[in-house]
């Protein structure tokens, strides 16, 4: 397996990677999102995990500078998305990422690395979980068309 970070030649591959998380969001969407990820290279980054000739995984780091949950100083390390595909699940490969994301927070100055998921997807709890991390916090969301 091959880690690369995001560059101007891989962007169409995690912008499908990222279409896969995140259904809903077409693959233009994406590709812009993760061009603006590479002109902010100083705040966020993306890898990449390539087996063989296919890219099977990212994940998606930024800096907030605001709060987040169950911090208490910044800047905070934050996974923004994080997607393995599902044959290469229990592989270990969501690990390798957790952990190339805990040493680029650390690299910026945090001293947290950060996430979220919602509420009943149970699968991600439990990697959370099994990967160091604990709940700080449940919220429900609510949105009124006025």
């Amino acid at each position: 397996m091959l880690i690369e970070k995001i560059t101007i030649d891989n962007l169409p591959f995690l912008a499908l990677l990222m279409t896969e998380l995140w259904p809903d969001n077409s693959f233009p969407e994406e590709l812009e999102n993760c061009k603006t990820i590479l002109e902010h290279e100083e705040k966020e980054i993306c890898y990449l995990i390539k087996e063989n000739e296919n890219y099977i995984a990212f994940i998606h780091l930024a800096l907030r500078f605001d709060y987040v949950e169950g911090t208490d100083e910044s800047p905070v390390a934050y996974i923004e998305g994080m997607y393995v595909k599902a044959a290469y699940r229990h592989l270990g490969i969501g690990k390798k990422l957790i952990d190339l994301a805990t040493e680029w927070g650390q690299q910026k100055g945090s001293k947290y690395l950060a996430s979220d998921t919602e509420s009943g997807n149970t699968a991600s709890i439990s990697f959370h979980q099994k990967n160091g991390f604990t709940e700080a916090n449940r919220i429900v969301c609510f949105v009124k068309n006025i």
